[in-house]
């Protein structure tokens, strides 16, 4: 008997995500350890942040989990099916932008996407046109349509990449650092671009090294440093796991910066009328009321929540880019 499809064989597995790998390890000739006993799972319908520095084992998972390099121990499931023995079931329900787009530069952007659709012994060839208009018109590239892929910016590349991927309706598309290349306006709509797919029921996994893309556009996030998995959850819980940062608005900042040194706060950083520190284990009252005491004038006092990167910097010590 043949494998069962996707979602049939998903139902078996209740308590699986559209991504589920438990030990997945890659061991590269020569020793180097890739990825290191990964235990991840991607929840339907999410869209899952993938983050961790460049280097971090981000790529070789996608490309297991994609079935195109073998695990060196270990399991991954798509759609409920192990990869990559299930290959040929899972991936006409997967859309994936993995290391940029193969492109022919001969070819238009147009002439590409109609020489991949047809390569799709699936697809209707009588409504191959219309599929290929919606997919560039989807990713703002139906004025460069007739333009060759060679002229193309490495940002309209990575947009045509993006429409490949949206053919076909997919349960799961899977994006390694899809604004690569892409300037503030285009990363914007890519951002648009994932959140619309999220709303039609598309399960996004989207690798980063951006922490601003995570926390503008993931509803869950994984963090991985030097091959392994340090946290995943909902992105919310993630950054509410870090303390914040204590700010005080002060015309005294020197005078301020004393104070809450003495006052046991960490890392004090007085820059123009803001002094900020990591906010103390201690009744912030206190250290308000000995602000006072010493003659410190207070226009704001309080606690700012912690961002994304206050998290992910406090879980692996690491820094990440925040921006594009």
């Amino acid at each position: 008997m043949g494998e069962a499809p996707a979602r049939e064989q998903e139902s078996a597995h209740p308590g699986d995500g559209v991504v589920v790998t438990r030990a997945l390890t890659k061991r590269y000739r020569g020793g180097q350890l890739a990825v290191d006993g990964l235990h991840l799972t991607v929840p339907e319908g999410s869209v899952f942040g993938f983050l961790g520095p460049n280097g971090s084992g981000k790529t070789t998972t996608i490309r297991m989990l994609m079935g195109l390099i073998e695990p060196t121990s270990g399991t991954a499931r798509v759609l409920g099916l192990p990869m990559p023995r299930s290959a040929r079931a899972v991936l006409p329900h997967v859309g994936a932008l993995i290391e940029g787009p193969a492109l022919y530069g001969f070819l238009s952007g147009r002439d590409n996407l109609l020489r991949l659709d047809a390569a799709d012994p699936t697809a209707d060839p009588r409504t191959r046109r219309a599929r290929v208009a919606t997919a560039l018109d989807r990713v703002g590239l139906t004025a460069a349509a007739g333009k060759k892929a060679k002229a193309y910016s490495l940002g309209m590349k990575q947009r045509l990449g993006l429409a490949a991927a949206l053919l076909r309706p997919r349960r799961l598309l899977v994006l390694d650092e899809p604004t690569n290349g892409l300037d503030p306006q285009g990363m914007r709509e890519i951002r648009t671009l994932v959140r619309e797919l999220a709303s039609d029921g598309t399960t996004v996994f989207l690798s980063s090294h951006l922490l601003d893309e995570i926390e503008q556009v993931c509803t869950h996030a994984a963090v991985m440093t030097r091959g392994r998995l340090i946290t995943q959850g909902p992105v919310a819980e993630l950054s509410a796991g870090a303390r914040g940062r204590l700010v005080v608005t002060t015309p005294d900042p020197a005078d301020a910066a004393r104070v809450l040194k003495e006052q046991g706060v960490a890392d004090v950083v007085a820059a123009g009328d803001r002094v900020t520190g990591e906010a103390p284990e201690r009744d912030l009252a206190e250290v308000n009321a000995a602000l006072v005491r010493a003659g410190v004038r207070v226009r704001g006092f309080g606690v700012e929540r912690a961002s994304l990167e206050d998290a992910f910097v406090a879980l692996t010590g690491e820094g990440f880019d925040v921006a594009g």
